[in-house]
């Protein structure tokens, strides 16, 4: 049973959707006023992961994530930049869907824009001033947080015991504080407005994802999403808006992610440790290496990023993909279960005693745990612990000749499985095979995709070891090498990895 984390109950509870047919989940998206940063892919990783984990524990999910492309920040952009609205945040939303690719961040089922849905926003406002939740001043339109008594729910913040600074037009503001916000705001000279039956303006930012959610979801969809620092105001007052137009819950879970920090310290442009996708690729890393290290840490803690952490990433990534490798090489060469003593058992490495288990029971026990560590809260740091005992376990077996043709199928149809959700692995065509006919003896190298002048490097080396030349096989290994190479020497050929040249 899946059991998650709700803000507005404080406590890990086991998952109820309203329809297991059609499981609906908001989150948060992106203001496009600039490129997304590491902080806001790691949330974007952690959805992803939410997402494959519910779709593999057999839930249809209906993602929807909003494009905000009209708030504040982004008309400051457009403004600063002399381009049209639509023209600079359409910039910032084509990188970040490019972003999202590149981590292997499956599409969202529908990325709704704001500025797509003036026409909804205003209806909702409209409901709001008839319902007394809403009153207008000089061309504004605020929502009254006195009006609404149950306004700090999510927050835990008591109204009443914190300091009210009256109207605010700003689309944040600070913990202390407890402001009526701003629905609909004035049109400014400059600025881009809407023609609507409640004056010309521009919806305020919280206005768009209760518009847009409802309009997607409905009112009482199964969980909202998003980042802890959107706790509140944001989302607050999201539910205060949607409840007091409707009448009805707004969202039946909550969950958040903590922040991401840089080297223990917060991430700020201003002291150069905000990072994108794009600068850390051009250091040499690479996405799945990204992708595993913001999923490493459970979700609710927060996830310190250090180049040192990364490098380690990959290093992971390595690991895995070297099993998978040097199982689909040494498979066709395995003894069939049964025949010639393939059932001998693996040696356990549990504490205090060594007990003789088959490989197939450790595989069996592992996927369990492994199950149960995702469907308890996410708990990725839990799961990936299983998934590496897994290939310590693996590599065990095949070096003393106790694993079974059927096991190393068995096993690599799990961790393919299971990286149905880590999506770190390299595509099947994205794998190079290299067979070179020597003296009617066929050699065989494999590895991910390189380009034809490192393969050649790679042929030459062969070639260079089975003429006895062994100077020259060392130097072109040392050549590939500083290209971010690495080769290996099985029985059962060369294998090359590709690791991240940087650091």
């Amino acid at each position: 049973m899946l059991k998650l984390y709700n803000t507005l109950s404080r406590s890990v509870q086991a998952f109820e959707p309203d329809d297991p047919t059609d499981v609906r989940l908001y989150a948060c998206g992106p203001t496009v006023y600039d490129h997304a940063h590491i902080g806001n892919m790691r949330f974007n990783v952690w959805v992803d992961i939410l997402r494959r984990t519910m779709e593999w524990a057999g839930y249809p999910v209906r993602l929807v994530m909003n494009i905000t492309d009209v708030d504040d920040k982004t008309i400051a952009g457009a403004l600063r930049t002399g381009q049209s609205l639509a023209d600079y945040t359409e910039t910032y939303a084509q990188a970040f869907f490019q972003d999202l690719e590149t981590l292997h961040i499956k599409p969202a089922t529908l990325y709704p824009r704001a500025t797509e849905h003036i026409e909804e926003m205003v209806d909702l406002v409209q409901r709001l001033l008839d319902r007394g939740h809403a009153y207008e001043q000089d061309g504004s339109i605020y929502f009254s947080v006195s009006s609404f008594p149950e306004y700090g729910i999510l927050s835990r913040l008591d109204p009443s015991q914190l300091r009210s600074t009256g109207r605010v037009e700003g689309d944040e503001y600070e913990k202390e504080d407890v402001r009526d916000f701003a629905l609909w705001k004035a049109a400014k000279e400059g600025e881009p407005a809407w023609d609507t039956k409640i004056g010309r303006g521009r919806p305020g930012w919280h206005l768009e994802c209760s518009t847009m959610s409802m309009k997607y979801l409905g009112t009482d969809f199964d969980i909202h999403l998003g980042g802890v620092d959107l706790m509140f105001p944001h989302h607050e007052n999201e539910i205060a808006q949607s409840t007091a137009a409707t009448g009805e819950p707004f969202a039946r879970v909550w969950m958040h992610c903590a922040h991401l920090i840089v080297d223990s310290t917060k991430m700020s442009k201003s002291l150069g440790n905000q990072y994108t996708l794009k600068e850390l690729l051009d250091k040499g890393y690479s996405p799945s290496a990204l992708r595993f290290m913001l999923s490493s840490v459970h979700y609710r803690k927060q996830l310190n990023f250090t180049f040192e952490a990364l490098s380690q990433a990959q290093a992971s990534v390595d690991r895995l993909v070297e099993l998978v490798l040097r199982l689909e090489q040494e498979m066709p060469s395995l003894r069939k279960r049964g025949v010639s003593g393939a059932d001998v058992a693996v040696s356990s490495r549990a504490p205090g005693e060594v007990a003789e288990v088959p490989f197939s029971e450790v595989l069996s026990g592992v996927a369990a745990e492994f199950r149960n560590a995702l469907l308890d809260d996410l708990n990725t740091s839990g799961a990936l612990g299983h998934l590496f005992t897994l290939v310590r376990e693996a590599h065990t077996a095949l070096d003393q000749g106790s694993m079974s043709r059927e096991d190393a199928a068995a096993a690599l149809d799990w961790i393919r499985e299971a990286d149905g959700i880590w999506a770190v692995l390299p595509e099947a065509e994205e794998q190079t095979e290299r067979r070179i006919e020597i003296d009617d003896e066929v050699l065989l190298a494999m590895g991910p995709s390189v380009s034809e002048d490192l393969l050649e490097m790679i042929d030459a080396r062969i070639r260079a070891r089975a003429a006895r030349d062994f100077a020259e096989a060392d130097r072109i290994r040392d050549e590939l090498q500083e290209h971010g190479i690495d080769l290996e020497d099985t029985p059962q050929g060369v294998r090359w990895r590709v690791r991240s040249t940087a650091g």
